[in-house]
Order: C-alpha cells, then sequence, then structure tokens
C-alpha cells in the first residue's frame, strides 16, 4: 500500500476529503517522527512500538574496490509488531 492509498482508504472510512484525510496522514507520520527525533518511543497499543536504536561504528567493505571503509555510528529507528498486529497479519 502506497501513502496515496493510504490517504484514499482514511478519506473512504471516514468519510472526509482526500485533503483532509491527508492532512490527518502527514501529521500522524509528523508527530512520530518528531517523537523519535527527541529520542521518545512511540508506543501504539495492539499496533506496535517505535523506538530509536544507537547503531555502532564498525569496518565496512566497498563491494566494488573491495577497499576497506569506516561505517559511522548512529541511530537507526525501528518497528516492533504488536500482538494485534501479528495475530492480524498471520491468520
Amino acid at each position: 500500500m502506497t501513502k496515496a492509498e493510504l490517504v484514499d482508504n482514511v478519506a473512504a472510512d471516514s468519510k472526509i476529503t482526500k485533503a483532509e484525510a491527508a492532512k490527518v496522514v502527514n501529521t500522524v507520520f509528523d508527530s512520530i517522527s518528531n517523537a523519535l527525533k527527541n529520542g521518545e518511543r512511540v508506543i501504539l497499543v495492539g499496533f506496535g512500538t517505535f523506538v530509536v536504536s544507537e547503531r555502532k561504528a564498525k569496518k565496512g567493505r566497498n563491494p566494488k574496490t573491495g577497499e576497506a571503509t569506516d561505517i559511522p555510528a548512529g541511530k537507526v529507528p525501528k518497528f516492533r509488531a504488536g500482538k494485534a498486529l501479528k495475530d492480524a497479519v498471520s491468520s
């Protein structure tokens, strides 16, 4: 499903315009992004949890040249599915 399809579904299910649905979807995504930027967890009971994880610096290799390279440490977003989502997908 693409973002446009998600907006269409929200508009149809909520009986609102696509423009209003797009604003709602964008606001939800922005809220999740801002919370993660601030180091917060986003817990959506039954759906899942978004967290920020620290990734350590490591050595890598350029697959084209075979040359060793340093990969810097960084933060990455992660998602852990909730029980209700896991159950919905598996049935």
